[in-house]
């Protein structure tokens, strides 16, 4: 039985520590910058103990570091740990040390979470990088749209691929200074997402064949099933698939007391990515285009039960 608890408060630059000995006590605090060239030796000297850090942009390799160094990891989830939030006094020394006490007491009521692999993660880092290519090619081609239409001009119907081929001999001579840099960006960013997308199918291909499967469903692509099986990583941890649409915020909340519970809307925690991907395949599966298959049979019977939001549940449930 471990006998030792450390609560790691991660910041950009340096992380405070508070170490707790087996009565509770506070026995060691103290400060060290937050690289691994400084993390791995101060692993190394403690003796085996828990860990206790709170989810952020450093908890994944600080979380790897200090596991591979034979210590028990508890990454902690946001959301439980409002005693660090809420807190009416807040400095980096209190929140290591409450962070060590929540570990101390049961790790179970921070809701730990469990960070994916290296490569998993550098694999993810493909997905996420195109969607914010995506999204700020969205941004130009809408601020394109706009400032066309102010002029009295209207760009034609078009997809994002062929926006600047089709848009360029349309654009007011007065605004072709000013759209040009747009429409340069514009081209040379779905030059970078086509890309990625080989990329991304290679990488589904060499590594994770599950995609193969995932890809059966219509509706369903290699991006958004890659990303599927790279942000649940081992489906092992997960007792029931149900558990599934829970983790991934797809779940309704639920508000009971007594004989009074509300009907609200879903959760939305997890990977907000992850659930968008799922949730457009929804509507596509569901949409005038969907080829005619099982889930798409099961969804259209609950969007006919009726009610103002019935299609939405329905595309929810298909997710």
């Amino acid at each position: 039985m471990l006998t030792i608890t450390l609560g790691l408060d991660l910041g950009d630059r340096t992380s405070v520590f508070c170490q707790l000995d087996a009565t509770g006590m506070v026995s060691e605090r103290g400060k060290v910058p937050t690289s691994s060239a400084a993390l791995q030796p101060f692993f190394a000297r403690l003796p085996r103990c828990r860990i206790v850090l709170e989810v952020g942009t450093h908890s994944p390799w600080v979380s790897r570091l200090a596991a591979a160094a034979g210590h028990e990891v508890i990454v902690a989830n946001p959301r439980r740990v409002r005693l660090i939030g809420a807190a009416l006094r807040k400095n980096d020394d209190l929140d290591a040390e409450t962070l060590a006490r929540l570990g101390r007491i049961d790790p179970q009521l921070l809701a730990p979470i469990r960070h994916r692999g290296e490569q998993a993660q550098a694999d993810l880092a493909l997905i996420r990088g195109r969607d914010a290519l995506v999204r700020t090619r969205t941004l130009l081609i809408n601020h394109g749209h706009g400032v066309i239409k102010a002029f009295g001009a209207r760009a034609p119907a078009c997809t994002k691929r062929t926006f600047v081929r089709k848009v360029t001999p349309l654009v007011p001579a007065p605004l072709l200074p000013a759209l040009q840099p747009a429409l340069d960006a514009i081209d040379a960013l779905s030059q970078q997402i086509s890309g990625l997308d080989r990329t991304i199918v290679q990488v589904a291909t060499a590594r994770y064949p599950e995609v193969a499967a995932l890809r059966q469903i219509p509706g369903v692509g290699p991006i958004t099933a890659l990303c599927f099986v790279l942000t649940l990583e081992d489906p092992d941890r997960f007792p029931q698939s149900r558990g599934v649409g829970a983790f991934l915020g797809l779940c309704p909340r639920e508000d009971q007391s007594g004989e009074r519970a509300r009907q609200l809307g879903i959760s939305k925690a997890g990977d907000p990515m992850l659930r968008r991907l799922l949730v457009t395949a929804g509507h596509y599966i569901l949409g005038p285009f969907g080829p005619d298959c099982t889930l798409r049979r099961w969804g259209l019977r609950l969007a006919e039960r009726g009610g103002a939001n019935a299609k939405k549940r329905a595309v929810v449930a298909v997710a």
